[in-house]
């Protein structure tokens, strides 16, 4: 499956170090990109087509939910892991889909078990029982495949390019996906 393509935000370059350091330990990631620049970032892990990031909640300039939503934005849904000392935004973490939340000191075997579940979760790529995809969301998927953007699958199915992004981010959460990239091929359907 390969290792897990990861980019670290935080708010200190000595966090992001040390959090480098064990995850080389684990030897299941690969790290494509780190800083301390939440505005930067959001570019560079869309760019980078990142699966994973482990991102800081307090920040200076943006707050790591405001970092998530810029990204979500994009309509790219890589999955998130809190890293933080602030136990008090736990349960905002969990209402906006937050992948995991780690407190610091970091400890080696809940970093470990988030990296086992977010391999099974990668593994989940089919469609799973029960998931019903609708007419209008499987003609999405066969335009998107085919590198059309909202705008221009608007214009084909005579909708709004507002109401594609709404397709795509159904289609994104049915099918447990980061982002429009693996979508699946029409013959999957």
């Amino acid at each position: 499956m390969g290792k897990i393509k990861c980019f670290l935000l935080g708010a200190q370059i000595n966090s992001i170090e040390r959090l480098k350091f064990i995850l080389h330990l684990t030897d299941q990631v690969e790290i494509v990109g780190e800083i301390c620049d939440p505005g930067k970032a959001i570019d560079l892990i869309v760019k980078q087509k990142t699966e994973l990031v482990f991102i800081d909640v307090e920040m200076p300039r943006m707050s790591g939910f405001e970092v998530v939503r810029e990204i979500r934005k994009n309509l790219f849904f890589p999955k998130f892991i809190f890293i933080t000392a602030c136990n008090q935004y736990a349960i905002k973490a969990i209402r906006v889909g937050i992948f995991d939340y780690i407190l610091k000191p970091i400890n080696i075997d809940e970093l470990k078990d988030a990296l086992f579940r977010f391999q099974e979760s990668r593994k989940k790529f089919h469609l799973p029982q029960g998931c019903c995809l609708s007419n209008r969301e499987k003609e999405v998927i066969e335009l998107a495949t085919q590198g059309k953007t909202s705008k221009e699958i608007g214009k084909e199915l005579h909708l709004s390019k507002h109401t594609i992004d709404t397709h795509r981010r159904r289609i994104i959460e049915k099918l447990n996906i980061s982002s429009i990239a693996e979508l699946p091929t029409n013959e999957s359907l």
